[in-house]
């Protein structure tokens, strides 16, 4: 067979074989390229460091403040009420369990803001200690003021029977308060039970979507908040009401202290309460996926947590300014250690006895705190 001959019938096999390793190098690229993926069906992370950034010195700076003022205003509180032993009605005993409750709360403001400024290294039980301090100090404040708008109420719109038992009405006091601090520290279990340190952060759960803690803040603002601000809104508008009849508003001065404290109380408390039952029911839905609305959210929680805070430093200054007994009492405190001359304290103390017309009696004790 001759050369040419050979060359015929291997040419074809020849072809044929780089033919099929053209058509298998195109199959083996198109069995191994990358599909096109749709990156819209993936979530997006949310990036919170504008909120970082503004907690680094938002809360240092008016944590500060505000546990500088209680701290001092609430031992001044507590001080005036020991010295002169002005425990001689059930508000008087209220009043002072409310100054103490506003005490523990700013004795632990130093470690919020360590928890806003970095990262939590204080350790599991400081942790624990700082939520349940605010729980049992926000839940105590709610009973505190419910039960001093019922006493008011009855020392004002059933005078008679109020006076009656006036000689018991301390001993009650004692015991019931005794009974909220009780009841603020059961209130105040799922914070010692589940806070924990999550991401180097101390938190009361580890999931804000987390049913077991929608439940517990729900029942909470319910038991804890709900039910005590109807109580004092029916006692109040009934002793308006009793005012109004009686028609001798200059009564309605012996209570402007009360008053005063609610009022400051609630202008604190309701917005972030309004803030965190919003929150709690749009974790209920399931969260948002807005990153922005997520962001603007965070700094109204910030913002109005501040605020609900600072209701621990403004009962002592209500105090000071609106209460005629507490207030004599303060400046002839500050003349004792030297911090008020002989002629500012008379000038101070007799022209608010002659405005008012302030006497040391009993039924002054107990209109006038």
């Amino acid at each position: 067979m001759t050369a040419q001959t050979i060359l015929k019938y291997l040419l074809p096999i020849v072809q044929n074989r780089t033919s099929n390793e053209t058509s298998n190098e195109d199959t083996d690229y198109a069995d191994y390229s990358l599909p096109t993926l749709d990156y819209s069906a993936y979530p997006v992370l949310c990036v919170k460091e504008s909120n970082k950034q503004f907690r680094l010195w938002f809360m240092p700076t008016f944590y500060s403040i505000i546990c500088l003022l209680g701290l001092g205003g609430n031992l001044l509180v507590i001080f005036t009420f020991f010295t002169f032993k002005r425990l001689k009605t059930m508000t008087d005993v209220y009043l002072l369990n409310l100054s103490f409750a506003d005490l523990f709360f700013a004795l632990s403001l130093p470690f919020w803001a360590a928890n806003g400024m970095a990262e939590w290294v204080m350790g599991l039980f400081l942790c624990k200690a700082m939520h349940t301090i605010y729980k049992v100090s926000f839940f105590s404040s709610m009973l505190l003021l419910s039960s001093i708008s019922v006493d008011r109420y009855f020392a004002i719109a059933k005078a008679v029977s109020a006076h009656r038992h006036r000689y018991q009405a301390l001993f009650i006091s004692k015991v019931s308060s005794t009974v909220i601090w009780v009841m603020a520290l059961i209130f105040s279990m799922p914070e010692l039970m589940y806070t924990t340190i999550h991401n180097n952060t101390c938190t009361p759960y580890l999931n804000s979507l987390d049913p077991l803690r929608l439940k517990i803040q729900v029942s909470q603002m319910v038991f804890a908040f709900a039910l005590p601000l109807i109580i004092i809104c029916i006692c109040y508008s009934s002793i308006i009401k009793t005012l109004y009849q009686a028609r001798s508003f200059e009564r309605n001065k012996a209570i402007k202290v009360i008053l005063a404290v609610v009022i400051v109380f609630l202008a604190t408390q309701v917005p972030y309460n309004v803030v965190l039952f919003w929150t709690t029911m749009l974790g209920a839905q399931g969260g948002t996926d807005d990153c922005n609305y997520e962001n603007n959210l965070l700094y109204v929680t910030d913002v109005t947590q501040c605020v609900a805070f600072l209701r621990c430093c403004l009962n002592p200054f209500v105090y000071a300014f609106i209460g005629v007994k507490f207030r004599h009492d303060l400046f002839k405190l500050l003349k004792d250690w030297g911090c008020l001359s002989q002629e500012r304290f008379f000038r101070y103390t007799c022209s608010r006895r002659r405005s008012s017309g302030f006497t040391d009696t009993e039924s002054t004790t107990t209109f006038a705190p």
